[in-house]
């Protein structure tokens, strides 16, 4: 009886070790993210107003048009650019939230068999 109760402390400390470790995978992935969408915002918020400072000194509608077609151009290279790299982090925190858990999902199947 000893044995296992010693079992079920150590299964239970293997968890919440495996559980911290994905915590912290998590929060280091997510803070990634955050960071990367607020310097976007930041030069999304910078482009614009360079922009309409462009358009409040333009004296003919042929310019206007030009500087509007520049901005729909990059912004849409900008947020295609931001999306992929979201992209990416969010496919890298999901990878690093199960990579903890893969030895016990390993052993579990290998068990099963």
């Amino acid at each position: 009886m000893f044995n296992q109760f010693e079992d079920i402390q150590k299964m239970s400390k293997d968890n919440i070790d495996l559980a911290v470790k994905s915590f912290g995978a998590t929060s280091k992935s997510v803070q990634a993210i955050a960071t990367e969408t607020a310097d976007y915002s930041k030069k999304a918020f910078e482009h614009s107003s360079s922009v309409m400072e462009k358009l409040v000194g333009v004296k003919t509608l042929d310019k206007a048009f030009e500087i509007q077609s520049d901005f729909a151009k990059s912004a849409y290279e900008g947020f295609v650019a931001y999306a992929s790299k979201v992209g990416e982090l969010y496919t890298d925190l999901a990878k690093d939230t199960v990579k903890p858990y893969e030895a016990v999902i390993a052993k579990v199947q290998a068990s099963a068999k």
